[in-house]
Formats: structure tokens, sequence, C-alpha cells
């Protein structure tokens, strides 16, 4: 194969922080050969990283292996992922020219070998980029799979027991990633607070690989991907404070709902008085911690009273980054069954009532931080995020994939904050 005529290679994405990680994962083992991330177009092989969290997403994924099988220059297509596992061989019948990987660190080599390339062909991963795909706050996955069996869930089911990557290799990928020029840099799991890895004769916990990361490694800022709420421990607060800048102030911490009564038929490991505790107490422990969440609406049961519990207990909550969704029916899980659907109606209502609430307390956190400092990641020209994970505008001329210390000036009706740099 001729370096100035590269192989191209599709990569698409179709789920969750931790599927993009394993994108960047299979990309950074393709490019290492000589591969280029390009278009679908252009490609020679595609790979999907599938998703199967809800029907909608399991049908996306079906869409775009058919789409991609029937490319005029007829590419391979590997298909991995969660719909992958869950349903091989129905993937495999859609098309001669798909194959179906369910186990993600064999997709590279199977590419590797299904186009005839060598496998040792570059030694290096180039270094123009934090990640092969361009993304400037690259994603380490420390954890996979999920113990809990939440009842609108079927992803525990299709990526497995929680099991943990040993520290060494998490503390590789992080400093491999930093001498691409990342500044920041993601830890990401499907149930992330579960990382657990035995170790001389002890559990080396989430608290600890954080120490051990900013010990061996020169990463200028670490950020912890979605958490539950009983991962929310002291140990992980006082760990993040004591960090200081290297540790973004920021919890992505689960909740789902606001309501006891849809939190027990949701399956869920907490209740909503444990969930204001732990956010209590990491308030205190950490008084610039910003506080993101995941909400559903229209579960199967939800009374209007009960969405007016979990309407009122998120703003008192004072999230400043929601993600609200409308319950998806799941087939194959229990809430699919469940009694009392709610209608498609009532949970556009709802949802549209709870993004109203979520724009307002994400303006006004952000407004409160007008007049101090923060460091930001610039991602774009002219545009980055805070160590809270607001939006956040500045000079064009700040080089892209820095992090540069900012003293933030304004805030527009949006929440976005304007910023000059220091």
């Amino acid at each position: 194969m001729s370096a100035s005529q590269p192989t191209g290679v599709c990569l698409v994405n179709l789920g969750c922080r931790v599927n993009r990680v394993e994108v960047d994962l299979i990309a950074e083992r393709l490019e290492a050969v000589g591969c280029s991330v390009v278009g679908e177009s252009e490609a020679q092989a595609i790979v999907i990283n599938t998703c199967a969290v809800t029907a909608e997403a399991e049908a996306k994924t079906r869409k775009t292996v058919r789409h991609c099988a029937k490319l005029p220059q007829a590419p391979i297509v590997v298909a991995t992922g969660c719909v992958a596992n869950l349903f091989s061989d129905e993937l495999e019948a859609l098309a001669p020219n798909v194959i179906v990987e369910s186990d993600k660190s064999r997709v590279a080599d199977l590419v590797i070998d299904a186009l005839g390339l060598e496998a040792c062909s570059v030694s290096a991963v180039s270094g123009e980029k934090p990640t092969p795909t361009g993304r400037t706050r690259p994603g380490v996955k420390i954890q996979d799979g999920c113990d809990n069996r939440c009842t609108y869930c079927i992803v525990w089911k299709a990526r497995g027991a929680s099991r943990s990557v040993d520290p060494d290799t998490v503390v590789s990928r992080v400093a491999a990633a930093v001498s691409r020029g990342a500044q920041e840099v993601v830890l990401t799991g499907i149930n992330l607070g579960c990382y657990a890895y035995p170790e001389g004769g002890d559990t080396l916990g989430l608290p600890s690989l954080i120490r051990r990361i900013l010990d061996e490694c020169d990463v200028r800022r670490l950020r912890l991907s979605s958490i539950e709420p009983p991962d929310v421990t002291p140990e992980l607060a006082r760990t993040m404070a004591e960090a200081g800048e290297r540790v973004a102030p920021f919890l992505h911490v689960c909740l789902q709902s606001g309501c006891d009564a849809t939190l027990a038929r949701m399956g869920r490991v907490y209740d909503t008085s444990l969930f204001a505790e732990r956010i209590a107490m990491a308030r205190e422990m950490l008084p610039s911690l910003s506080l993101g969440t995941d909400l559903i609406v229209g579960f199967p049961g939800e009374t209007e009273d009960e969405f007016a519990q979990s309407l009122d207990f998120s703003q008192e909550m004072r999230f400043s980054k929601m993600h609200v969704f409308r319950y998806s029916k799941r087939p194959g899980t229990p809430a699919a069954t469940m009694p009392d659907q709610v209608s498609p109606q009532v949970m556009a209502e709802r949802g549209m009532r709870m993004r109203r609430l979520a724009d307002q307390m994400r303006t006004d956190a952000a407004r409160g931080l007008v007049g101090s400092e923060d460091l930001v990641v610039v991602q774009y020209p002219g545009r980055g995020v805070t160590g809270g994970l607001f939006d956040v505008l500045l000079d064009r001329d700040v080089p892209v994939d820095s992090l540069v210390r900012t003293r933030l000036v304004s805030c527009d009706s949006r929440g976005v904050l304007s910023a000059v740099v220091l």
C-alpha cells in the first residue's frame, strides 16, 4: 500500500460517549497501518458502532447498515456494538458485504485482514489531532458493562457484566492522548463509578485511579463522564477537590426521575433523598461544582403528580445541564409491558416543560459565573467549554485544542458565555 494513497475507512458511531471512545480506539489502530478516516463515499470499508438503547436506535442501526452496504463502491461493512451483540444473525442477513463482529477489540484487525493490509506497515499513529476522528477532548474507556437491571434498559444484556480496565492500560491511554496534544481527557464507562480493579490484594476504585493518573501523567485536566448517585462518595469528592483545576468541577449524575415512585418502577438503586444527600455533600467539598443529569419523562405509570414531583426536585437540585428524554418503549425490557403507558402527546408536553426548566437553570447558572475566571478548552475556532461544561465564545485567534485561562465577561439569553483570555 502506498503512503500517498492510504486506504479509506469510514467510522460511523450511533451511540453513547463510550461508543465514540471505542470508535477512536478502532481509528487509532487503523491509522497505525496507514488507513485514512474518510467519508462514506470514499471508503473501502465502513465500521458501524451500533446502539440498541431504544427501538428507534436499533431501527436506525439497520437503516444505516443497509445504506452503507448499498453504496456504489460496495464497501466492506463491519457492524459492531450493542445491536451486533443482540441481533448478529439479523444484521448479517441484511447484505452479503456485511460482517458482524461483537468483539470491538477485533474490529480493526478484521478490517485490516479484509482489505489485505499489512498489520505493521506503519509504526506510529500521527499526532496531528488528539483523536484520529478530530475530537479535542478524547475519552478513555475505563469500564464496560453494568450489573444494574433498570426496567427500561437493555444495555446490560448487550454489554454484559461490569468489568474494569487495568490501571496500567488506562494510564498509558491517557498519556498517549496527552502526547497527541489533548489538554482534557474524559474518563468514560457504561457505569463509571463501578470501576474496581483488583490490585495487590486490594481493590483499586475510581478515586484511586484518578490520583494515579494525575501522579503519572501530565494531563492538564481530567473530566468524569456520567456517574450513578450512589457512586458520588466523599472519597470521590475529596479526590476531585484536592486535584484542584486538574479535575473538572463537573459531575453528570444520572437522576432519571425526581419522583421516588417512578424510580422504584424503573428499578433504580437509589431514591431522591440519597441523591440530594450526595449532591449536598459534593457541593460542600466542591463549591464550584456544576451538575448535569439525565431525566426521563413519561415513564409508564407516571401521573401528572409524579411528573410535578420530578419537576420540583429537578429545580431543587439546580442542574446546569440536563438531557431530557421522552420514554421510549424498548422491546425485551420489563417497562415495555408495564400498564399505564403514557401517551406520546402527554410525553411531548412534559418534555417541553422539563426542557424549559432546564434551559432556565442553565442560563441562571451561567449568569452566576460572569466575572469569574475559568480554564476553557478551545474546541472550535472561537468556541470552547469551561470546567463546568458551559459553552464559551472567545477570540477566534486562540488556537484550537488549547486550554486557556479566561475571565468570563458576559452571558447571553441562551446561557452562552463570552470570555477574554488572561
